[in-house]
This record gives C-alpha cells, structure tokens and sequence, in this order.
C-alpha cells in the first residue's frame, strides 16, 4: 500500500471513529417523542406483512419514507426494541455521510476537504439529526444523496464538457441512488440543482448538454416532492390557522430563517428542541433586514466572482437551496411548534462548512510554511471544542424527561415540551407532578386543542389515583375536554375522554352525545358503540341501547365486551318488567 493511500485509509478511519467518540452517550439513550410512531408502537415492523404495508400503503405510517421505515423493520428482527441498536446504526450513517462528504469535496479539489468532513462529523447542530431515532430520515437520505453526487461526478466530471460514453453505468448507478435517497427523505429533491451549481462554479456555464441528463432526477425529484406537500398536509395535518402565513410573510420567514441557521453553524449555543415559534408580520419593517441581507450578499458575492471566484457564491446557493423546502414556503407539521429546527439544516450545513474549511486552508496557504503548525493546533482545537459540545448535547437525548426539562429550561415558553412531559410523566403514573405541567401548556396555548385534552386526562387520572370520584379536579377535567371538544369538533380522544369522565360522574346525557359524535366520525368504532349502548342504557333508554351494542357485536364478534353489554341489557330488562 503506497503512503498515500495509507494516509487516506487513516482520515477516513477517523471521519469514521469521531462520531462513535462523540455519540458514546448514546449507548445509554433511549427513545424520544415520535419515535413511538415511528418504531415502538409501529405495528408495521413486526410482520411480513407490516413491511408491505411500509412499501404500497402509505397512510399506514407518519411520513412515507419507505426505506428508512424498512431499516427500522430489519433491525426490529434483529434486536427488538433496544434503542442501542437503532442509536448505532445512526451513528454509523452519520459517520458515513462525514466519509462520503471528504470524498466528494476531494473529488471537487475543495481545500479542507477533510477538515470540512471532520467538522460535519462533530458539529453538535448534527446531534439532533444523529441521535434522534425518528432522524433516521436525515442521515440515511444524505449518506445515499452524497453517493449519487459521487457516483455523478463520475459520470460526468464537472470540470470537462465530453463524458467518456464507458462511464454510463455510472449514472444509472447514481438515479438509483437517488431515488433510493428521496425514499428516504424527499429534501433530497434538490441534489439535480446542487450538480448544476458545481458545473457552473467549475466551469462558469451550463449547456443544454449538461441539462439532459438531469431531466430524470428532476422528474422523479419533484414528483416525490409533490406526494411529501400532499402527504404533509393531508395524512399528517400541516393545515389549519398555525400555517396561515401571507407570501410576503412567507419570504420574512425564509429570510430570517437562512440567518438563523447560518448563525447556529457559527455559534452552536444554546440548540434547543423547540425552538421560540417567531411572530412572522410584514408590519413590522425590521423584518424585512433578513431577507434583504439575504439578497445583498449574493448580490456582493456575484460582483466579487472575479476576485474571490465562483466557490463562495456556489457554496451559499446549494446552502440556501437545499434548505428552500424548509424555509417557510411549504407547510410542514413542525411549524406548528416552530419554524425552525437543528435537523432542518443536516443536508445544507456541508456546502458553509466547506467554505468556511476552504477559507482557512487559503488563509493558511497565503501565510506559508510558517503557519501550518499553528493552524493544525487550531484546527484540533477547533474540532475538540465542537466535540466536546456535541458529547455533552448527546446527553439531552437519553430520555424523554431531560430532554423536555432542558428544553423547558432553554424556552420557558415551549408549550409542547410542556405537554409532552405531562403526558410522558402521566404515562409512568406520575399525574401529580403532571398537572401543574399541563396547566403551563393550557396557559402558554389556549387555542390548542390537544393542550386542554392532556390537562383533562391528568386530571382525571390525579382524580382517580386519589379515589375522589367527584372531585374537584374531576370537574374540572370534565370542563378541559369540553374545551379541547370545542376547539376541535373532530378531536376523537377528546370525545372519547370526555364520555368516560362524564360517565365518571353520572353526567350520562352527555357522555352518549360524545360517543355518538364519535359515531359520527367512526361509524364502526367498537369501543364508542359500547359505551353509548351503556350510557344509554343507564338514563333508562333501554330500547334504544339495544341497537349500539348489537352493532358492536357485529363489527367485533369475536369480542366478549359486547355479549356482556347486551347481557347487563338483558338483565336491566327484567329488572324493568318486574317493577
């Protein structure tokens, strides 16, 4: 093995083993927020047939990304539900990207190009994606996008105007990367944009010749896009009033939000999970700074060109580029909490790192000889700092209670960490200290409705736990599911909450009018026919209870809840004829 090739085996070990050094908390961690959905209460991972399910039903999961729900099912047949395992493979991907991001920058004679990777590997702003189980999407999306650009690259040398006709394998090899990619995760869209801006920070133009070929992964890219904008909005519920925003408010939005990630690459503290939802208005002119800042630099980086090049001005497109479907103009459902979060900007930070990597090596070069040694002890430092950090934010990621306090404690406004820890708390008995949790979330967001449903349902069970049927805390929490009812008509645990509190206290009347709303929604659902056969049966409407309970019993036969239901009907009968 010649020097070379060994001194490349050696960086690229290392871009390898910093992510396991900085991540080694993670061995301890468990899961978090929405990787229930995603992997513990995910049915789809236990069978064959959950696993078509993952590929032909896309309702059948929270975003449809089928491969990544694949590797889920696989290691669900290899280590169950140990979240070591799914941490690892995180992990593992992370380094990868970091390996493959070397590659591709050396290919493109990026200076830095190592020291870029190094800098992805251990930047803490990538500790969201890395380890949260749910991120899976982002660093399995970007591992296989940065292997279709080098397989591209290839295929097509951005630095020549003829391909060699024997590289051709080399494309088909790349579009299968990318679709495999946009399985994954559709932010991945914008890698055909991205090799157009190579070519021209390469060569200074585009021809129609270099078009072409991207004609399929622009077809197959944006009809991922358009499925991911239908699935968002209808399947998962990014609609309503939390997403009204005007376009003119829609470009404030992206503008400050182009700063805003660019800043946290700069200065990575504090990163929180929920991060202040900003207040978006066209009347308040300061808002405008952002995205004409915006537009100024690219201005000045275009007039610079001649100067300083073409590579600062490609590195802040492809930046903004890839971000642009996180940016404000399409609703996603974390908008709802925020408009901005660290795993937002996994796919963009590579192209400012770079810059910022390939700054250093000119300064350095400019400086001469004299310099490299200072600026290899800065460069260590650097990336010792930047782990050092990353190490300690992996440590918020070990449970779901220190995740949701650090987050409170960084954004005491954070309605939802909130809401979470109260029903995280609740879940493990602990309603007591719930309460005054769910309280917080109902004051900071009155308008919504899963708010008022937590603080009824911690009520309740507090109520319960303390054997007081008519408490206070009771009503009360018959109130909160009236008022989550109210905000949301079609808000089925809500009913279903309200019914049985209000069954709790002898409020029959209203319970059946909440189970037949839901009825209404769900005309077979078992449990809502039951209990409105119940509630009907206990105001004395013996006749028309019969009707719910023998609809249950057809809907689920197998069931002995209804045959009982109709048995208690039975004997309340000939209660009623003997009187």
């Amino acid at each position: 093995m010649t020097a070379s090739r060994s001194r490349d085996v050696l960086a690229g070990s290392a871009l390898l083993l910093l992510p396991i050094l900085v991540y080694w908390p993670l061995r301890s961690a468990g899961f978090i927020w929405d990787d229930d959905s995603y992997v513990t209460q995910n049915q789809n991972l236990r069978t064959l047939a959950g696993l078509a399910r993952i590929w032909f039903d896309p309702r059948s999961l929270p975003q449809y990304y089928p491969l990544v729900h694949t590797t889920y099912w696989a290691e669900f047949q290899l280590w169950g539900l140990s979240a070591t395992g799914y941490h690892a493979t995180n992990v593992l991907l992370h380094g990868t990207c970091a390996l493959l991001l070397w590659r591709v920058l050396a290919r493109l004679c990026v200076p830095g190009a190592w020291l870029a990777a190094a800098i992805f590997a251990v930047h803490p702003v990538m500790t969201e994606s890395v380890a949260w189980i749910t991120e899976r999407k982002n660093v399995l999306s970007l591992a296989l996008a940065l292997a279709a650009l080098a397989n591209y690259l290839r295929f097509a040398p951005p630095e020549r105007e003829v391909r060699d006709p024997a590289q051709r394998r080399f494309y088909l090899l790349s579009l299968a990367l990318f679709a495999a990619a946009l399985l994954s995760k559709t932010v991945v869209c914008s890698l055909p944009a991205v090799i157009l801006v190579v070519i021209w920070w390469k060569r200074g133009h585009i021809r129609v010749t270099d078009l072409l070929p991207l004609t399929p992964f622009f077809a197959i890219g944006l009809a991922a896009g358009a499925t991911t904008i239908w699935l968002e909005t209808n399947h998962v519920g990014a609609s309503g009033g939390e997403w009204a925003l005007a376009p003119i408010e829609r470009v404030l939005l992206a503008g400050r939000a182009l700063w805003f990630y660019a800043g946290k690459l700069a200065w990575p503290h504090p990163l929180i999970f929920f991060y202040p939802r900003w207040v978006i208005r066209a009347s308040e002119p300061w808002q405008f700074m952002f995205p004409i800042g915006v537009v100024f630099v690219v201005a000045a980086l275009w007039a610079l060109r001649g100067r300083i090049g073409r590579g600062p001005l490609a590195a802040v497109l492809i930046f903004a580029g890839v971000l642009f479907p996180a940016l404000g103009f399409f609703d996603v459902y974390p908008f709802r909490y925020s408009f901005v979060a660290d795993h937002f900007q996994y796919h963009a930070a590579p192209a400012l790192i770079a810059l910022f990597a390939a700054t250093c090596m000119a300064g350095v070069a400019r400086l001469g000889s004299r310099a490299r040694v200072p600026a290899s002890v800065a460069a260590f430092a650097l990336l010792a700092i930047l782990g050092t950090l990353a190490f300690l934010q992996a440590h918020v990621y070990q449970d779901l209670e220190t995740l949701y306090r650090r987050t409170i404690a960084d954004n005491h406004d954070a309605w939802n960490a909130y809401l979470n820890l109260a029903n995280h708390l609740s879940s493990v008995g602990r309603n007591t200290e719930a309460v005054p949790l769910a309280r917080e979330a109902v004051r900071l967001a009155p308008q919504i409705a899963d708010a008022h449903n937590t603080l009824g349902g911690v009520l309740f069970l507090a109520s319960a736990a303390s054997g007081a049927a008519q408490s206070a805390q009771l009503s009360e929490a018959i109130d909160a599911f009236a008022r989550a009812i109210a905000l949301d008509p079609v808000h089925i645990d809500a009913l279903y909450n309200g019914a049985v509190a209000s069954t709790a206290v002898g409020r029959h009347a209203n319970a059946s009018r909440y189970y037949a709303r839901i009825l209404e929604l769900q005309p077979d659902a078992v449990d809502a026919l039951l209990g409105l056969g119940r509630s009907l049966a206990l105001q004395g409407r013996l006749d028309e209870a019969e009707l719910p309970l023998r609809t249950a019993l057809r809907v689920a036969p197998s069931r002995a809840e209804p045959k009982q239901a109709l048995a208690e009907l039975a004997t309340l009968r000939a209660k009623a004829a003997g009187n």
